[in-house]
Formats: C-alpha cells, structure tokens, sequence
C-alpha cells in the first residue's frame, strides 16, 4: 500500500509543470507545519508532530485555497467521513463517523455554542473570514470537554493581530443567487489589539425537482457581527474580551419566515505565575432564540430561547528535569468549568427547564524520554436535571524513532441527556407526539485507536484503526404504550473502522493529500440498522502554485467520494411500528478553483462546483442538494497592502 501510493504520487510530482520561486515557500509550509503549535487534543500548547492524539488541522491557507462558503462546505472538501444533510424542516444535521451533532462539540476559541436544533448546532454562525485555523480530534474528548464531546471536537481559532492595522474587504457571488460580503478590520497598538469582524449573506431559494423528500431550498439571509479585543495588563497578565450579535431569517412561504438571533459575550484572563506555572479564568454569555414572524401582520414570536452561562478555569505547572532545568519532564494540568443552562422551548408543555452542570479534571503530560510521550487525564462531570455523574479516563501514547511516530490512545466518553431529551413534549403536525424521558440513562463510550504515522521529505503517510464501543446512545423509538415517538436508550453499538491518509508537497509547487475512511457500525444483539453513515468515503485535493511577476496564482482541484448506505427507517405513519430497508445511493462531487494575488493586496477567486454536473435521480434529505454544475466568483482586498502599512512590530 505504501509503495503503491508513493510511486503515485512520485509520478504526479514527474508530469508537473516546474515552477518558479516555490522552492522557498515549500519548505517554508513543511516548516510551519512541523512547528505548527495545537492546543485542542491536549488543551495546552503542543508541536503537532508532538502530540500524542491524532490531530487534524485545517490551516489559513488551506481554507483559502478551497475557497469555501461555510465551515461545512469546508470540512466535507477537507476531511472524508464526514457529511452534513438535511434533515426535517431542512435543518443541518451532522454526521462525522457515526456520531451526530450532539455528539461532536464545536468550538469557537475554546467556548462552546448555545441552542440547537434537531440535536445540531446553527452552523451558520461560524465564519472563516478570521480564522487561523480549525483544530478536528475525532473519538471520545469527554475527559477534557465533557458531554456532547463523545464522537470529538472542532477547535475553530481565530486570528490574533500582530500588525498596527489590517483591513480585509470581501465580496462572492454564485450563479445560484448567493451573496457573501465581509469585512476584517485588525488593529494592533501598544499593549492593545482588537479584531472587527462583519459578515453578510443571502442566497435565493433553489427549486430542485416536482418530486422528492427535498424540492425547494428555502431563501435565506444572515448578519453576523463580532469583535474581540486583547489587553496586555502587565507582561504577566492578558485580558481577553468578546462579543458577537448574530440574526438569520429563513423564507420558508410567502406568509411567514423563521429567525434564528444569537447575544454572546465574554471575558478571559490569562495570569503567567512565574516557576513555570500559568492560570485562566474566564466567563462566557451565550443566548440563541428562534421566533416565527408573521410577513403580513409583522408578529415576531419568540418561542426558542437557550440562555449559558459557563465560567471555566484552567490551570498549568511544568516539572523540570532535575538533571536539565531547562527540559520539562511533565506538565499537570487542573482545570473546572460550571454552567447554568437554563431552555424554554416550543416542544415543552411546562415551558421551560433549567439546568446546572460542574466538572474537574485533571491531567499529566508526561515525558519520560525524548521519544515517550504519556499523556493520561480523569474528568468527573454532574450534571443536576438529569442527577447524572461520571468519572471518564483518558490515556494517550506517542513513541517516536526515526521517521516514525506511533501513537495509541483509550479514552472514556460520557454524555448525559439532555433538557429536550428529558422533558420534550412536542406534537408532530398532529400525526404523533415526540416524548422526553426523565429516566434516560447516559451515553458511554470506549474509544480505542491506533496509528502509524510516517514522514519523509515532501511524504507524510498516515494509517489509524478505530474502535468505539458506544452504550445506551439515546434515540428516539416508537412506543405503543404511548402512541408515539420516545426517547429511549438503544442497544449497545459498535462502530469500527480504519482511516488512511496520504499527502505531498514538492518543491515544484504541486501538492497533493488523499484520504480515505471506511467506517462500520453494528448493533451488538441485532435490531434496526438506524445510522446513515457511509461505509465508504475519500477526499483527494491537488493544489498547483505558480509565482509570477505581478502575483501568484494557484489552482486546486477537490473531490469528494461517498459509497451507498443501506439502514432501516419507519415508512409509515399509519402504522409507525412498520420499517424498510432503504439504501441511500453513493455518489461523487468535485470542484475547481482557481485564485490569484496580485500584488497590491487584490485576490481574485473563479470556482467551479459539482464540476461534473452530478445531479441525484431523486433527492432524499442526505443526497446533495444541487441542481448541476455553478459558478462562483469572489473578490477581496487588503486595503492595507495599498498603502504599504500593516506591517508587523
């Protein structure tokens, strides 16, 4: 396998075209990769070539050259295994290795986002004009996140000024009717900096087809405004504070729309302690509404309201080497959070539910040698609704030699039901009542992986297995002693499978990265086959840079492969015990994007999707929604290029 895809790939290198000055920017990007510092897997600062968990990172400029929309448009191009569908009401839903949206945990610089629906988060508020780079740990991250972190996390890290100012002006359009328009204003001063970020987007509704689960998308528009600002206090003490406003309104008739508004706020306070110590505080707001709104009348109803409040600490003491008072030997980490989380929500019949969680953990990154890497952690979560505690362990392994690294890590996952899990009541168009179950038990998982990572020169292979054992996943069953739909705890799950990667960069300013999951899940004494995961999924980028004189251009070619997936669904509401087997087809989309910088600070975007105008026979609520081929161009500006500012301190 390893030959096979290095004379692959040595072969790519062979037919490409030689370019000019990317020698440089090619070990400059193998150096930056190397050195990359991560905090996600670990929650301290870590080499990623360090790190004893596999660790994705999607970086700056990666997320340029796919030139996408969304975070979900870029983690389908980027990473296989994963898929965003429709589900009811055409409301996002996540699928990332057999995990869902409550399973996996989103975050924004290290905090966590309020509401949801249908179990996911609005993905829609998460922008990539600012972003630096998107952390991904797949697998059980309970001992360090709590519950909802099960299936992994999604670390999204902003950028932190540097310049005296930077202004980043951005405008796309699509030939489906979308528009995206963006503004990031950076300003850095003395012991102050501040990040500004606008955003505004509409697209039209797209008509699919006269028959299927899908027809219409619905026409949208959304604002989205953040700023975060940064005080050094002292050479020892950081302020960080934030705030954002988010409001979205999706068209779905002519007679009303929903709105979806979201408040945040917060502070952090990072304090050096001197002896090799550091310690964060911090408080964060968070509230996210829906209400319906009336077009003739202009009644805006809320009826959706998800208020956090989350305070967390964090603190860190690195042990050094009696024999090398400048090698750390280990580092202990201790930390705590507390939340109130207080719905009200249309789906109760009471209105509304409040509940008060606490967890500690704490955790030793220990180095014994310059090869071994141990890193072990033990969590303890409460949670009052729900009276539901839980001690959940992690153990980390990294063995270096030579090109090698191998890694190895267990980890306990743990997720306590939710407030909508426990108390919903929620009539389905008068066709059945969704139940919540006060006696839910909470998920667990053991999640078991291993992994080979080998790098040379311009090659990095990968190969992980994979292993989560998930008890009493909660889901909801028809019950007929109830007439309806309850959540209930399934059977104990298995989800197995392998995830293979493979990436080069040349010298010549060609690279290439494929990657490949095969994922199997099984019901350990039988029953109904509910997942919709692929079993099979691959992703193949090829990017190509050019330096000219009067700028650089690059291209980039993006695929994406999914296998049919069969699993048993209800298919009738007259008698809603009756299931069938439906297999969902595979299929393939690729799209072609060609960028240029010009000097000056312009940057011009031409992107072509779903290049080879895949259209389904039938649109089921998790095939693609596209009606063919489209084009989208974009252009932004570095407003302080032009005038040669903006340069680092």
């Amino acid at each position: 396998m390893k030959h096979t895809l290095l004379a692959l790939l040595t072969l790519l290198s062979a037919l490409s075209l030689p370019a000019q000055n990317t020698t440089a920017d090619t070990l400059q990007a193998k150096s930056r990769l190397l050195n990359m510092v991560v905090v996600t897997a670990t929650r301290t600062p870590k080499l990623i070539m360090e790190v004893p968990v596999v660790t994705r990172v999607i970086t700056e400029q990666d997320i340029k050259a796919a030139d996408a929309s969304s975070v979900q448009e870029l983690l389908q191009t980027e990473l296989p295994g994963i898929e965003f569908s429709y589900a009811m009401n055409q409301q996002v839903s996540l699928n990332m290795q057999g995990f869902g949206g409550n399973s996996v945990l989103f975050l924004v610089d290290g905090e966590r986002l309020a509401g949801e629906t249908l179990d996911n988060i609005d993905y829609s508020r998460l922008s990539l004009d600012a972003v630096q780079r998107i952390e991904i740990i797949k697998g059980a991250a309970s001992s360090l996140y709590g519950s909802n972190a099960v299936g992994g996390v999604v670390n999204i890290i902003t950028h932190t000024p540097e310049k005296p100012w930077s202004l980043n002006l951005g405008a796309r359009t699509s030939s489906l009717g979308e528009g995206h328009y963006n503004g990031t204003l950076g300003i850095a001063n003395g012991r102050w900096n501040s990040l500004s970020e606008l955003q505004f987007k509409h697209a039209d509704a797209v008509h699919l087809a006269d028959t299927g689960d899908l027809r219409t998308i619905f026409a949208h528009r959304s604002f989205n405004a953040k700023e975060k600002v940064r005080f050094k206090a002292s050479d020892r003490l950081v302020f960080t504070g934030r705030a954002g406003y988010f409001f979205r309104q999706r068209e779905k008739s002519s007679e009303a729309s929903d709105r979806y508004r979201d408040f945040s706020a917060g502070i952090k306070g990072d304090l050096d302690l001197g002896t090799e110590s550091d310690l964060m505080m911090s408080y964060a707001f968070d509230q996210y509404d829906k209400s319906d709104y009336a077009t003739a009348s202009g009644l805006d109803v809320r009826n959706y309201s998800n208020v956090q409040h989350t305070f967390r600490s964090l603190f860190n003491h690195s042990f050094l080497t009696p024999s090398d008072t400048s090698a750390v030997l280990g580092t202990l980490t201790l930390g705590g959070d507390v939340m109130r989380d207080y719905l009200m929500s249309y789906q109760f019949t009471d209105g509304s539910h409040t509940q008060y969680t606490a967890d500690a953990f704490a955790q030793w990154d220990w180095q014994p040698s310059s090869r071994l890497n141990i890193v072990a952690a033990l969590r303890y979560d409460y949670y009052s609704e729900a009276s539901a505690s839980h001690l959940s362990p992690k153990i980390n392994l990294l063995y270096k030699f030579s090109e090698t690294n191998l890694r190895a890590s267990y980890a306990n996952g743990f997720r306590a039901p939710t407030l909508k899990e426990m108390y919903m009541n929620f009539d389905m168009a008068n066709i059945f009542i969704i139940y919540g179950n006060p006696d839910l038990r909470p998920e667990m998982s053991d999640n078991l992986n291993a992994s080979v990572e080998w790098s040379h020169s311009h090659y990095n292979l990968t190969c992980m297995a994979f292993l989560n054992h998930v008890s009493n996943r909660i889901t909801t069953f028809w019950n007929q002693e109830r007439n309806g739909m309850l959540y209930s705890n399934m059977r104990p799950l298995n989800i197995t499978g392998l995830d293979l990667s493979a990436s080069a960069r040349w010298d010549n300013g060609l690279g290439v990265r494929l990657s490949y999951i095969f994922s199997h899940e099984s019901l350990t004494d039988g029953g109904m086959r509910a997942s919709s995961t692929r079993p099979h999924s691959a992703t193949l980028h090829i990017d190509y840079a050019r330096q000219w004189s009067w700028g650089r251009t690059t291209l980039a070619l993006n695929g994406r492969v999914l296998s049919a997936v069969t699993c048993d669904e209800y298919t009738s509401y007259s008698n809603p015990t009756q299931t069938e087997e439906i297999t969902y087809p595979g299929y393939t989309l690729w799209r072609f994007t060609l960028g240029h910088h010009f000097d000056g600070g312009w940057a011009l975007a031409v992107t072509v999707d779903n290049l080879f105008d895949y259209r389904p026979d039938y649109y089921y609520s998790n095939s693609p929604a596209t009606i063919g081929r489209t084009l989208s161009v974009g252009l932004s500006l570095d407003v302080d290029q032009c005038f040669g500012d903006g340069k680092e301190k």
